[in-house]
């Protein structure tokens, strides 16, 4: 949990002799709109883009799989060898919590980093964690649900250990191992989405679950991209246009009735 430290306020008392403004009668009335209602219609709208997004990635997942047998290449296997013997950890296995609560805080500060804010306290336990920092936005709130820090912190490691050795005899590990850690970063968001974090209620519920799902799919997308020889990001990028194209041709047809 991110939490933006409030700054000390003071307590004046002030006296006059001058005799209390009535208000006018014309005056405006001090209306404001929560911020989590604008946010649950800007989730609205992402829905949109979001859904499109999704068919997009699984035209793309399917055509490879189908037409150039990616379900068959090291990487998908020792992928998803990871992710199922994660799961079945998950499920079967006592969770490491303090593990997933030092990763959740760990993001928050990163992000907050990234933000250009500064982070004057980190707390980690069992039973929870936070940190008190200058800055705060949905961004920073919701990125331990879509950035998953194992993940990328064991890509960077290998990323930069081979600079120095041949990795290659430990090309399988690392893939299963970025199974492991993807599993990890999707199990332990989804167990703890319905527990009512505070982190998806503060900006509005469905914006940050819109958000959570887009992010994550987004990465997923990247992930294709690198991991299969035959989906390239203007692939992607032309299957994305002419998928919105479609959808744009079909909601004017429904809209002239």
């Amino acid at each position: 949990m991110a939490n933006k430290r409030k700054p000390r306020s003071s307590r004046f008392n002030v006296s006059s002799s001058a005799p209390a403004l009535r208000p006018s009668a014309f005056s405006i009335p001090d209306f404001r709109i929560p911020v989590w209602w604008i946010n649950t219609l800007i989730g609205l709208f992402l829905l949109v883009p979001a859904g499109i997004w999704t068919q997009t990635f699984f035209t793309c997942l399917s055509r490879e799989t189908i037409a150039h047998g990616f379900w068959a290449t090291e990487e998908f296997w020792f992928f998803g060898l990871g992710a199922v013997l994660w799961t079945i950890a998950f499920f079967g296995l006592p969770r490491p919590l303090l593990i997933y609560v030092f990763g959740h805080e760990l993001t928050h500060a990163v992000w907050v980093w990234f933000m250009g804010g500064r982070v004057s306290d980190f707390k980690v336990g069992t039973d929870g964690g936070h940190i008190i920092t200058d800055k705060h936005n949905f961004w920073i709130a919701l990125a331990p649900y879509f950035y998953p820090i194992y993940s990328i912190l064991l890509v960077i490691l290998y990323g930069f250990t081979a600079i120095f050795w041949d990795l290659s005899p430990y090309h399988r590990l690392f893939f299963a191992l970025l199974g492991v850690t993807w599993a990890f970063h999707i199990s332990f968001t989804l167990w703890m989405i319905p527990k009512g974090q505070s982190d998806l209620t503060y900006h509005g519920t469905l914006f940050s679950l819109v958000v959570i799902y887009f992010v994550n799919l987004i990465v997923l997308t990247v992930m294709l991209v690198l991991a299969s020889p035959h989906v390239t990001c203007l692939g992607f990028g032309r299957e994305l246009f002419e998928n919105t194209a479609n959808f744009s041709a079909w909601a004017w047809r429904i809209i002239q009735g």
